[in-house]
């Protein structure tokens, strides 16, 4: 058995160097562009995927989602837990990291 750990793909606030945490923040079009490339990744290292767990925030439902979709997974059976979510960062959420 193997363990993959995977980060979701560059949000829009990572983008703005913004701290994130609980706040729903999209991918942008190079975030996008890494799901697409870890799936290739996982193709060429014919690596079988028997389950996969994200968070529910959207930037790792829309990564896990690509990446299901470039790999040939059933997202019927993406595994979506808020326990898997960023920590919440409180006051920061929204603020630049600077």
């Amino acid at each position: 058995m193997k363990l993959i750990l995977l980060r979701h793909g560059e949000s829009e606030w990572n983008f703005l160097n913004q701290f994130t945490g609980w706040t729903d923040v999209g991918l942008t079009e190079k975030g996008i562009q890494e799901a697409q490339f870890s799936a290739k990744q996982i193709l060429k290292e014919d690596i079988l995927i028997n389950t996969i767990y994200t968070s529910i925030l959207l930037r790792s439902t829309h990564t896990a989602e690509i990446i299901a979709d470039n790999i040939g997974f059933d997202k019927k059976n993406i595994k979506y837990n808020w326990r898997l979510n960023e920590r919440h960062y409180g006051a920061l959420q929204g603020l630049n990291k600077s």
